[in-house]
């Protein structure tokens, strides 16, 4: 007696079971609950947080789809060339997808790694950093006779948030905070790399116009701790070494196509 009981008990706990296991039935056809499991994972990654109001939205989300695609399939969408074709693309999307996914978590970057890289950007980085204002101006002959004023006396901030083309800076009075003189174009951070902390340049011509540059003040190149910057670069990395990835896929294919160099 007591076997059977527990024989009856177990047939009577499979259907709750089998509920557990789906969200809802759409006109007879149970819908899994491993379809809300998806749709979650997805949230996640594209960086929701996981709520009750979430789940509860995906939830009602897959029950309409299902909804809406039984209907699809009864008007015969699924049999028509374009449903072919389109599905086709997204499998081969899915597959890429989950293709490069894969390559990242068996190729993740190392400490170390991380470390070797900032070490080497952090001395690319390295050198002299220039804080510089500039009043920017079409003609040369402005450009003349605003340096001829700078040398009367002139306030450099007030003549750069009057006369200065340079949106980026005028308002600030022709400042530039500090940067690398590579940071610029050639002409305009060798004339600035030239000056005297103080000094105010002749006219300089680039491709933006008439400049007239003073140096504030120099310092040795900034950078931020390997823990600020830690994730940044690693993602960067990740990211090179994916493409490296697919450059060696396309390079070891065999096909006729000719892609752009």
């Amino acid at each position: 007696m007591h076997k059977t009981f527990l024989i009856l008990a177990a047939a009577a706990a499979l259907p709750s079971l089998a509920l557990a296991q789906n969200v809802a039935t759409v006109n007879g056809k149970p819908v899994p609950k491993s379809r809300v499991d998806t749709l979650m994972q997805q949230a996640v990654r594209g960086g929701q947080p996981v709520t009750p109001e979430l789940e509860a939205r995906v939830r009602e989300e897959v029950v309409l789809r299902e909804i809406f695609a039984q209907e699809a399939e009864k008007r015969g969408i699924a049999a028509t060339p374009e449903y072919r074709s389109q599905m086709e693309l997204l499998r081969q999307t899915l597959l890429i997808r989950e293709l490069f996914a894969d390559f990242q978590r068996k190729n993740p970057v190392s400490d170390a790694e991380i470390k070797a890289e900032y070490e080497k950007v952090k001395a690319q980085a390295q050198g002299t950093e220039y804080r510089a204002r500039h009043i920017l101006v079409e003609k040369e002959d402005e450009a003349k006779s605003l340096a001829n004023q700078l040398k009367g006396g002139a306030s450099f901030e007030e003549l750069a948030k009057k006369h200065s083309k340079d949106p980026g800076s005028a308002a600030r009075g022709g400042d530039l905070d500090f940067a690398r003189a590579e940071a610029y174009v050639p002409e305009f951070g060798q004339a600035m790399a030239k000056l005297k902390k103080g000094e105010t340049s002749e006219p300089v011509r680039t491709q933006f116009g008439w400049h007239v540059i003073r140096l504030e003040e120099t310092r040795e190149a900034q950078f931020p701790a390997l823990e600020e910057v830690k994730d940044r670069l690693a993602q960067q990395m990740v990211q090179n070494k994916v493409q490296a990835y697919q450059q060696s896929l396309r390079d070891k294919a065999k096909t006729d196509f000719k892609f752009t160099p």
